[in-house]
């Protein structure tokens, strides 16, 4: 059974939870996600499982230990989870939800003692190899609050039964076991080369929740890795200037 955690989310733009323990409560982070924590807390650091589940998350892109953190003091104390770039943080009540839930890799952030934390895999392989953030997904189950970060703006979508939603994966970044999950190539050369929006989609068909985000972190990176390559070329290209300059300065003083 997992530990009833009381938890209070601060921000707008850039989300952190604190999370309230009473003594012998704890919850579980990711490696490095804690901000703070106050006296009478201490951390245990595992695989939260064995080797087997410890590699199991690397596959997800996760950290292979997972750390506990537990109230051994004879009050309540308060620790506090940020996510490692701009966005939101999403509270499940997984008991409301029938007790799991499925998040995109890397979305995870803490959840209450007792919350097992696994890896699914998507139904077709070949494709999976291809889609990106859309292969392999995290499972959160059990009877406690567990708590996603998701890039920029956070929209919920309550399929009805049979309704279909295709999604760039990336931008998926949570939703109910019950909802069908599949991974569909976009098709047609030019769209392949040209539309800029990757060769795969998630297709996604209700009933049951979703949750998808509108910055997911491939394409933060992808804009700052490539503003970095411009700037670099306007560097060298300024520095060869210079070099042509200086060259026809002392060049014509021969």
């Amino acid at each position: 059974m997992a530990d009833v955690i009381d938890y209070k989310i601060y921000g707008d733009d850039m989300q952190m939870v604190e999370i309230e323990l009473d003594p012998g409560e704890g919850v579980r982070a990711e490696a490095g996600a804690m901000m703070f924590m106050e006296d009478g807390i201490v951390m245990q650091t595992g695989t939260g499982g064995g080797l087997f589940k410890g590699f199991k998350r690397m596959l997800t892109g996760e950290s292979f230990f997972i750390t506990t953190f537990l109230n051994n003091g004879r009050s309540r104390a308060r620790v506090a989870f940020a996510a490692p770039y701009p966005g939101k943080v999403i509270p499940i009540d997984l008991p409301k939800l029938g007790g799991s839930f499925m998040c995109q890799k890397d979305g995870f952030l803490c959840a209450a003692q007792g919350v097992d934390i696994d890896i699914a895999f998507t139904r077709k392989l070949g494709a999976g190899l291809f889609g990106g953030e859309g292969f392999i997904l995290q499972r959160l189950s059990g009877d406690g609050m567990a708590f996603v970060h998701a890039g920029g703006t956070v929209i919920e979508k309550e399929l009805g039964s049979g309704e279909t939603l295709r999604v760039d994966t990336g931008c998926l970044v949570a939703f109910e076991p019950r909802v069908t999950y599949d991974i569909q190539f976009v098709g047609g050369f030019k769209n392949v080369l040209f539309g800029g929006e990757g060769m795969f989609l998630a297709t996604l068909t209700g009933p049951g929740l979703v949750y998808l985000q509108t910055l997911p972190f491939s394409r933060l990176a992808d804009r700052i890795l490539a503003a970095s390559k411009t700037q670099i070329g306007e560097q060298k290209g300024i520095a060869g200037m210079g070099g042509d300059l200086l060259g026809g300065i002392f060049g014509g003083n021969r």
